[in-house]
């Protein structure tokens, strides 16, 4: 019985079933639109069937994107909302109405537009975009002109607003986590606020518009990352205050009174609070990171606020003609605290460095930009630099951190082209025999930076020598900076030589370099083919080049003499020496390599130089 019942039952859904299917093929057929016919005197090919069924398909696409993002709505709202703000311009345009009540109907309507954007972000609405992002870009523009047009808006004011739309668009986007209303609103803030009154702004008040802009785009960074805000807010402040230091020097080198409107009295503390903000900014940002990569605009910022703000401070301080010793020791100050923040950095961390290389930069750049204004002499301050990056590799080791390791070479090979560019431009210095002391020890300092990078390769896991130099061939510019800095001091002991010999002193410099290059680079291939050493080998026969270039391209035509003997002499000692090392470094097998690093991703890499 049991099974009767379950058959009739299972017979009565299969019957509804059927009778639901009919109703719905019924309804589609009524519902569906007729399908175009083609004209009876032209038959439709298969080509044109596929290509109309694919010219609609992308129209419907075109036209349900459009309607997913409210496009059409939005741009018909505001072109609407424009329609009235162009209504209020042209009857104020055509004195119809007070340029004064024109300006509050303005700004009060911009206001309207911002609360009523606010209203519908709470409500979900698509169209709330539109009204907070016109009504922010309309305050900046009618505050703009009203102030430098019709001159109804005094400047306090002008500030003030700008200000206060730009924190209110703020309260915006963190209410509601957009980043729309907060963008708008600083860029509007920062552009219009800078363009008030240029190039002759009140600059303290102006400075505090700029402070206030880089605030807030910090804080559009926590809601999404937005560097290319940040950027234009920091390349706008540091256009602007560069130029209130230039109006500020400009009248003392002219022997003139600076204007009143300069305010001289809170030029300096007012780039002592921007030198002391953007640290704190981007040291915010980075912890904020977390094990996540650093923003690029987190990690330039500490070094291009050290650049900037102490080179714009040292510009108007000579401008002033004042010495520079107390600006380098403030400098010098900043430098280490720049590396304690990085020691900080270190510690509180288990996995390494972490967001400590910003720092590091940044505290190098003050030492090479302070160490020349503290002791007076851009010379004696390069041996300072080249110890403080070997002191850099020291705690790279220390911190298995590649990063750091990367700034000690660029420090110390800045000091050695430093070096170098300095005693170019400097024929003086160039002969001086005080020169010899830092070339030097220049000269000792990068030897040994390159024999301590050799002997501890650098981390496996550190990316600057996994995916850029992962065979640590940057090293080698330490070597190199080296060599250059002991053939510098070596010219110097000549000529001080020469000027107690009797004979052409300068036919006889000349060609005395030719005769340095060319034993350094014999001396260099014996070091090489001792310790079977390729990059030394290398190295030496790049010296031998440039001992060629000097001898045949310079000596052959600029001297004459005994000197100009000597210098093919060695020379072609140099290239023998070469010839018969290298045919021996063929012959011999290669069985002293040092163990290969580790290279990209973690795989055994070619052999690492000795």
């Amino acid at each position: 019985m049991a099974d009767d019942e379950n058959s009739a039952k299972v017979k009565e859904l299969t019957a509804q079933i059927q009778a639901l299917s009919a109703t719905v093929e019924q309804l589609n057929a009524r519902l569906s639109p007729p399908a175009p016919q083609a004209p009876a005197n032209v038959p439709a090919t298969p080509a044109d069937e596929e290509e109309a069924s694919e010219l609609a398909e992308v129209t419907e696409e075109i036209l349900a994107w459009a309607g997913k993002a409210a496009l059409l709505p939005r741009v018909s709202t505001l072109c609407f909302l424009l329609v009235v703000a162009l209504g209020l311009r042209t009857l104020t345009d055509n004195n119809l109405i007070n340029t004064l009540l024109g300006s509050a109907l303005g700004m009060g309507y911009a206001a309207i537009l911002m609360l009523v954007g606010w209203y519908r972000y709470g409500k979900q609405s698509p169209l709330a975009p539109v009204f907070a992002a016109c009504g922010a870009a309309l305050m900046a523009i009618i505050v703009l002109e009203t102030h430098a047009r019709f001159g109804s808006l005094p400047l306090v004011p002008a500030y003030l607003t700008l200000m206060a739309t730009g924190i209110g668009m703020t309260v915006i986007s963190y209410q509601y986590k957009v980043f729309l209303p907060i963008s708008i609103g600083t860029l509007g803030m920062c552009l219009a606020g800078a363009a008030i009154d240029y190039p002759h702004p009140f600059f303290p008040y102006l400075a505090m518009i700029l402070w206030t802009a880089n605030m807030l785009g910090f804080f559009a960074a926590r809601l999404q990352r937005c560097s290319w805000l940040r950027w234009i807010v920091l390349a706008v402040s540091a256009m602007m205050l560069h130029l209130w230091g230039v109006q500020l020097s400009l009248p003392f080198t002219r022997h003139e009174q600076a204007s009143a409107l300069l305010d001289i009295s809170w030029f300096l503390p007012v780039l002592a609070a921007f030198a002391c903000t953007y640290p704190g900014l981007a040291l915010a940002g980075i912890i904020r990171s977390g094990a996540d990569r650093i923003a690029r605009f987190d990690y330039a910022l500490p070094t291009i606020n050290a650049l900037w703000v102490f080179g714009t401070a040292s510009f108007v301080v000579h401008g002033w003609g004042r010495g520079t010793t107390l600006l380098g020791l403030v400098e010098i100050a900043f430098a280490a605290a720049h590396f304690g923040v990085a020691f900080w950095l270190t510690g509180r961390t288990t996995s390494g460095s972490t967001g400590a290389n910003p720092f590091i930069l940044a505290g190098a750049a003050l030492l090479a930009v302070s160490l020349p204004a503290t002791t007076g002499s851009f010379l004696l301050s390069l041996p300072a630099l080249a110890l403080t990056a070997f002191w850099l590799l020291i705690i790279s080791r220390q911190w298995q951190n590649g990063g750091t390791r990367a700034i000690s070479y660029l420090v110390q090979i800045y000091a050695s082209g430093a070096l170098a560019i300095f005693l170019r431009t400097h024929d003086k210095a160039a002969v001086d025999p005080l020169t010899a002391i830092p070339a030097g020890l220049l000269a000792v300092a990068g030897y040994y930076h390159y024999r301590l990078a050799r002997r501890s390769p650098p981390p496996g896991d550190s990316k600057f020598f996994m995916h850029i130099d992962w065979r640590d061939r940057s090293a080698v510019l330490l070597l190199l900076g080296a060599l250059a800095s002991s053939f510098l001091m070596l010219r110097v002991l000549v000529y001080q030589t020469l000027l107690a010999l009797p004979g052409d002193i300068v036919n006889s410099y000349r060609c005395a370099q030719s005769i340095i290059i060319n034993l350094a680079a014999a001396g260099l291939m014996l070091v090489a083919i001792r310790r079977r050493n390729r990059e030394i080998r290398n190295v030496a026969i790049l010296v031998t080049i440039i001992g060629a270039g000097h001898v045949f391209l310079h000596d052959l035509i600029r001297t004459h003499g005994m000197p100009l003997v000597l210098s093919v002499f060695t020379f072609g000692l140099a290239a023998a020496l070469e010839s018969i090392t290298l045919g021996r470094w063929q012959k011999e097998p290669r069985h002293d390599e040092v163990p290969p690093p580790v290279g990209r991703a973690g795989k055994t890499g070619p052999p690492h130089p000795a």
